[in-house]
């Protein structure tokens, strides 16, 4: 076997184990609810999810939704990406057997995930057949009424450090920018003079 040969194959190998290993770090499922969930109202409902180490999301937002109707709750803010479950409180929610949860970058309009539909029953519902409990230690966020785009985020959670804020860091690269537009300057003085 040729050594040229070797090398192609080598390299052929490593784009393709690279391309595997970035695919792999880049996902984001929601395990809770399921298509068998049955929220209730009246009690925090779990909402569990895994997501990929390496894929740049630091914060998102969640928004449930029905397919039957027009309708957005607005459920949580900035929800950090390092924790990995949410308690979600329903008070006077519809009941419906069409709801959903997306998880999104709403600033952007970037969806990263979507739940299967789930059920939402009313309050002290005898026909309830799944008894998932709340997280203990989990955040909880009681959402409230019909969907309504209108409303803003049931809660917020704070920012990410250095998300949007300004930090010490970026000082050279403002005097570089200042730099470079003092250069533009100079030419455009020396060009027309």
């Amino acid at each position: 076997m040729r050594i040229s040969s070797l090398v192609r194959k080598c390299t052929s190998a490593c784009v393709v184990v690279g391309c595997l290993a970035a695919r792999a770090s880049a996902y984001f499922i929601i395990n809770e609810p399921t298509r068998e969930s049955q929220w209730m109202n009246g009690i925090a409902n779990p909402v569990t999810w895994r997501k990929g180490v390496l894929d740049g999301i630091d914060n998102f937002d969640v928004e449930m939704a029905r397919l039957s109707r027009d309708g957005l709750t607005l459920v949580a803010r900035n929800v950090p990406a390092t924790s990995t479950s949410l308690n979600i409180e329903l008070q006077d929610v519809p009941a419906g057997d069409d709801y959903f949860l997306i998880f999104m970058n709403s600033t952007h309009g970037v969806m990263h995930a979507t739940s299967p539909r789930f059920t939402v029953l009313a309050a002290n519902s005898a026909s309830r057949t799944d008894k998932a409990s709340p997280i203990s230690g989990a955040e909880t966020v009681t959402v409230s009424g019909a969907p309504n785009p209108t409303r803003p985020f049931a809660t917020t959670f704070a920012s990410v450090n250095n998300g949007v804020l300004p930090s010490w860091g970026e000082a050279g690269q403002a005097w570089s920018f200042a730099g470079v537009a003092a250069g533009c300057l100079v030419g455009a003085a020396w060009t027309l003079w």
